[in-house]
């Protein structure tokens, strides 16, 4: 059943029944069912490739949670969150799952280095990034970005989220997340 069937929407405001996710790559691993609070409890943790099955703007408030000041503090990072797409829908006039969708399609890096030891010697080489590492990459450098943008700043971190996902969902260079991917895959395309 889609959310428009069930009239559920993502905090009660965004519907997420015409998402449009346009790389064919990263689209099984993007979850956009809808649900009224993003809070699935962990009970994907113990099996392999389930947190595929996690809401998308959980594991955003889950990337948030890291050590320092929003260590295990769930509901606090879920306003985070929400506070962050309602700036975005106030500054871009569109739907912001569908902005954070593209934000990530822009900033997962397709191919990184690996390490490889022949002898003692030490190589990288290039390969392909795989697709759930991807939408991973791709959630941890978003919230990275706006951490750092915030950290000493008088922006909040709601602000700083929301400027961060608008930048990369315009491929914007001056956006952290756009900028770890072109270093990471120009790290990789010397190492051919």
């Amino acid at each position: 059943m889609s959310g428009e069937e069930t009239g559920i929407k993502i905090f009660g405001l965004w519907d997420v029944s015409n998402i449009e996710v346009r790389d064919p790559g990263i689209r099984q691993y993007i979850n956009l069912r809808p649900i009224l609070v993003p809070h699935t409890g962990g009970r994907h943790e113990h099996r392999r490739f389930m947190k595929a099955n996690v809401p998308l703007v959980e594991r955003l408030a889950n990337k948030l949670m890291r050590p320092g000041e929003n260590t295990g503090k769930k509901i606090k990072a879920l306003n985070i969150v929400r506070n962050a797409l309602k700036i975005v829908e106030l500054k871009t006039g569109e739907n912001p799952i569908q902005v954070l969708v593209r934000a990530i399609e822009n900033s997962a890096p397709r191919e990184e280095t690996s390490r490889l030891s022949y002898g003692g010697a030490v190589y990288f080489t290039a390969c392909d990034v795989a697709p759930m590492r991807r939408v991973d990459l791709a959630l941890r450098f978003l919230t990275e970005g706006a951490r750092k943008k915030s950290f000493g700043n008088r922006k909040t971190i709601d602000e700083c989220l929301a400027e961060e996902i608008i930048l990369a969902a315009s491929n914007d260079l001056k956006s952290y997340a756009v900028r770890q991917k072109d270093q990471i895959e120009r790290i990789a395309l010397s190492a051919r």
